[in-house]
C-alpha cells in the first residue's frame, strides 16, 4: 500500500516540474503612468500662464475650442491641451512630453527642465 501511495505522490509532482526556461518575453514601448505629482504648475494654467512660465510657445495648433500649445528645449518637448470648462477659458487639462527623438520622457521632468527660473525664455 506505502509503495502505490508513494507512486502515486511521485506522479502529482512530476506534473509540477518545469523545463526551467523562464516565459518569453516581449519588447514594447515602456509605459510612463500618468499623474500629476510635479505638474502642479501647468495644470489648470491658460494660454498666459503657459507663456509665463516657458516663454512663448514653439507650436500653436487651435481646433474648434480645443487648442494645443507645444513648447520644445534641447531636452525635452512639452505639449499641452487646453480644454474650456463651462464658459471659462481654456485651461491645461493634459500634458504629453517626449525627448526630441520621440523617446518617452517623464512629464514632470519635462516641465522642470523647461520651466526658466527668469520666467521664460
Amino acid at each position: 500500500m506505502r509503495a502505490i501511495v508513494a507512486a502515486a505522490a511521485l506522479v502529482a509532482l512530476a506534473g509540477c516540474a518545469t523545463t526551467g526556461a523562464p516565459p518569453p518575453v516581449t519588447a514594447g514601448p515602456a509605459v510612463v503612468p500618468y499623474t500629476i505629482v510635479g505638474l502642479e504648475r501647468v495644470i489648470g494654467q491658460n494660454a498666459a500662464g503657459l507663456a509665463k512660465l516657458f516663454g512663448p510657445p514653439d507650436a500653436d495648433v487651435r481646433e474648434g475650442t480645443a487648442r494645443k500649445l507645444q513648447f520644445a528645449g534641447p531636452i525635452c518637448v512639452l505639449d499641452a491641451y487646453l480644454y474650456p470648462k463651462g464658459t471659462g477659458e481654456p485651461a491645461v487639462t493634459y500634458l504629453d512630453a517626449r525627448e526630441p527623438d520621440g523617446s518617452t520622457i517623464d512629464r514632470a521632468s519635462c516641465v522642470a527642465a523647461l520651466t526658466r527660473r527668469d520666467g521664460g525664455r
